[in-house]
C-alpha cells in the first residue's frame, strides 16, 4: 500500500485502534493528522511515535462531538498538509449496561461520540476529500451485529455507524469519496487491559473474552488497523459501502 503525498486524519487516535492505524498509516508514507482529546498526552506519544520512526505527522486535539472542533481539526489539518485524502473515524466510547442500567448521562456520552462526532467529522471532511477524491473509514463494532450482554446503548450506537456509511456511500459516491466501515471484534487495547486488570479475577475474564472468539484469541489493534489501511487504499477502490468485520469468527 503507498499513501505517499496523500493526508490522513484519524480520530481517537492517543491509543489502541486509532494510534495502530495512525503509525501504520506513516508507515506507509502518509502524512497524518492524530486526533486526541485535548489535554490528553497521549495523542502528542502517537506523533512522537511516528516521527521517530522518519514518519510525518501532527497533532489536532478536540472532542469530536463539538462541530466547531471538527472544522478546527480538519483546518488544522489542512494548514499543515495542504490536503486531506482520508479520514478515519475511529474515537469512540463505551460504557456498560442495558436499557435500564444505563444512565441517560451516559447514553448521552455515548452517542455524542460515536454517532454525532462522526457525522460532524465527516461535515468538516467532505469539502476536501471531494477535492482530492478521498475516502472515509468509519469504525463501528461486531457488537452492531450480533447482540451483548450489557451493551445495550453501545450497540444501538455501532448500529447506527453501519446504517450512516452505507447511506453517506450512497449519497457521496458520485462526488468520488468512498465510504466504507470496520467493525472489529474484540481487542486488546489499552483501555480493555485496564479492564482486566480492574476486575475481581483478572485471568478468568480474560479467558472468557478470549473464549468468545471462535479462533480462541482477542483482535490485536495492528490487526484492525491493517483493516483499515485497506479500505482506504488504493487497492480497495470497488469497495462501497462495505462492512468489513474483523472479528475471530465472532458474528459466524
Amino acid at each position: 500500500m503507498d499513501f505517499n503525498g496523500q493526508t490522513v486524519l484519524v480520530t481517537g487516535a492517543g491509543a489502541g485502534i486509532g494510534r495502530a492505524t495512525a503509525e501504520r498509516f506513516a508507515a506507509h508514507g502518509a502524512n497524518v493528522v492524530v486526533n486526541a482529546t485535548a489535554g490528553s498526552v497521549r495523542g502528542r506519544e502517537t506523533v512522537d511515535r511516528i516521527l521517530a520512526t522518519g514518519g510525518s505527522a501532527t497533532l489536532a486535539t478536540g472532542n469530536v462531538e463539538d462541530e466547531a472542533t471538527c472544522q478546527a481539526i480538519v483546518e488544522e489539518g489542512l494548514s499543515a498538509f495542504g490536503r486531506l485524502d482520508v479520514l478515519v473515524n475511529n474515537a469512540g466510547l463505551v460504557v456498560a449496561g442495558t436499557v435500564e442500567t444505563t444512565q441517560p448521562s451516559d447514553m448521552d456520552k455515548m452517542l455524542d461520540v460515536n454517532i454525532k462526532g462522526t457525522i460532524l467529522m465527516a461535515r468538516a471532511a467532505l469539502p476536501a476529500l471531494r477535492r482530492s477524491g478521498g475516502t472515509i473509514v468509519n469504525l463501528g463494532s461486531v457488537a452492531a451485529l450480533k447482540g451483548h450482554l450489557d451493551r445495550a446503548v453501545y450497540a444501538a450506537s455501532k448500529g447506527a455507524i453501519v446504517a450512516l456509511t452505507k447511506s453517506m456511500a450512497t449519497d457521496h459516491i458520485a462526488e468520488g469519496v468512498r465510504v466504507n466501515c470496520v467493525c472489529p471484534g474484540t481487542t486488546r487495547t489499552p483501555a480493555l487491559e485496564q479492564k482486566i486488570r480492574a476486575a475481581g479475577d483478572p485471568q478468568a475474564m480474560a479467558a472468557r473474552l478470549e473464549q468468545r472468539q471462535p479462533l480462541g484469541r482477542l483482535a490485536t489493534p495492528e490487526e484492525i488497523a491493517a483493516a483499515v489501511t485497506y479500505a482506504a487504499s488504493r487497492e480497495a477502490t470497488f469497495m462501497v459501502g462495505s462492512v468489513l468485520v474483523i472479528d475471530g469468527g465472532m458474528s459466524m
